[in-house]
């Protein structure tokens, strides 16, 4: 009786356990993708919005505000809008005032308002889409000021995938292009050159080393595929970058070459165990077998055991870039970061991952939502490069 009860409880425990984690895992996705897509289908405020620094007490719209700290809304079909507070000699000029005209018509954010007033202040666009009036005062510091945002319109969806510029602070320009490039590039150039590598160690390890030899070198490289990726960004940068620099004769080591070779070294270790794992499990029938036929050793490994075991090397290899196109710290420390479009092995990229992770610390407003954007197209790239070699596999599979 006490089996039985044990049993059914820790069914319904595995079953709870289980349903909770697909729930939060679909919870997280739903709300990645809900923010990434969220830029290309609406604005980022339903109207105008002003800002008050340096000013106690000020008249919106024949509204009066007071000690206002957050964002004074405007209605979206607002045309003109009405601004005054009290100033230092206003038993003078009676205060200041200022008047907003707002073309609704027009989509160039720099001709959208015009401004009238009654005394000397000072208008500047420091960044697209946000207007500041200040008004001179002996000590700048001091000066009041009323910055005026407007809403950012929808992005427009190619316009952020075949974007050839990055410019999120002042000119509001999501391109990444040139960063999907950086991350395909490097991360291809690492499968290319540390693929071939690890299965030439796996094999080795699985067919031609004895047992005890093996399983020295397998405990080295499950080490390899424990340490930290920021430790071997850091090798990079004070290893491979000099090198990089030194051989080339570059003003900078900080290239694309040096993230590939830094990305290949990584995922190293994760093909290498998996790979070697799947070779063991092959049946020694099937070595045995192509002996007899008088293959030898090398031909019974490399196209005997090999193929048989290619479900786990495949395996391997889609966990190998996935680390490639997923890492972040160890490429921003090697890559250079420069949001340029090239393929040239000796010029500094930037990838998607080491984008969101620079930026998301400072990021607001349509900049953070962008940034969201990113990681969901990272997921697409992720998600159609395994489907490809899935779709390869069974591809073999059947042609065996």
């Amino acid at each position: 009786m006490s089996r039985k009860f044990t049993d059914i409880f820790f069914k319904y425990l595995f079953s709870v356990v289980a349903l909770f984690s697909v729930l939060a895992l679909g919870a997280i996705l739903l709300f990645v993708f809900a923010q990434g897509t969220m830029p290309f289908f609406t604005s980022t405020a339903p109207g105008i919005r002003l800002v008050a620094q340096r000013i106690d007490e000020i008249t919106v719209n024949g509204v009066l505000y007071l000690k206002h700290s957050t964002f004074i809304d405007i209605p979206k079909d607002t045309e003109l809008i009405s601004i005054s507070f009290p100033s230092e000699n206003a038993e003078k000029t009676g205060g200041e005032t200022l008047e907003i005209k707002v073309d609704t018509a027009e989509k160039d954010p720099q001709k959208k308002l015009a401004f009238l007033h009654n005394n000397e202040v000072k208008i500047t666009y420091p960044e697209s889409y946000v207007y500041t009036v200040s008004w001179p005062s002996a000590i700048a510091a001091l000066e009041k000021r009323i910055h005026i945002i407007i809403p950012e319109p929808a992005y427009g969806f190619w316009k952020f995938i075949v974007g050839l510029e990055w410019h999120p602070s002042r000119d509001k320009i999501f391109g990444i292009f040139p960063m999907i490039t950086g991350t395909i590039v490097a991360s291809l150039g690492a499968i290319i050159l540390g693929v071939p590598v690890a299965l030439l160690c796996a094999l080795f390890m699985a067919e031609f080393l004895g047992q005890k030899t093996a399983s020295v070198v397998r405990a080295g490289v499950e080490l390899l595929a424990g340490i930290p990726s920021v430790v071997y960004g850091f090798f990079g940068l004070m290893v491979i970058v000099p090198l990089v620099k030194n051989t080339f004769k570059l003003s900078s080591g900080n290239t694309l070459l040096s993230a590939i070779i830094v990305l290949a070294l990584m995922i190293l270790p994760t093909v290498i165990t998996i790979a070697e794992t799947s070779l063991r499990a092959v049946p020694l029938s099937v070595r045995e077998a192509s002996l007899s036929l008088g293959a030898s050793r090398m031909q019974t490994s490399w196209k005997v055991v090999l193929p048989h075991a290619n479900s786990g090397v495949i395996a391997g290899v889609i966990l190998g870039i996935s680390r490639a196109v997923g890492e972040t710290m160890a490429v921003i420390l090697v890559a250079g970061n420069s949001p340029q479009l090239t393929i040239n092995p000796l010029a500094s990229v930037r990838t998607l991952t080491s984008t969101i992770a620079m930026e998301m610390g400072y990021a607001s407003g349509r900049h953070s939502e962008m940034l969201f954007s990113i990681g969901v197209t990272l997921f697409s790239i992720i998600l159609i490069l395994n489907s490809l070699i899935l779709w390869y596999r069974r591809r073999m599979e059947a042609e065996l």
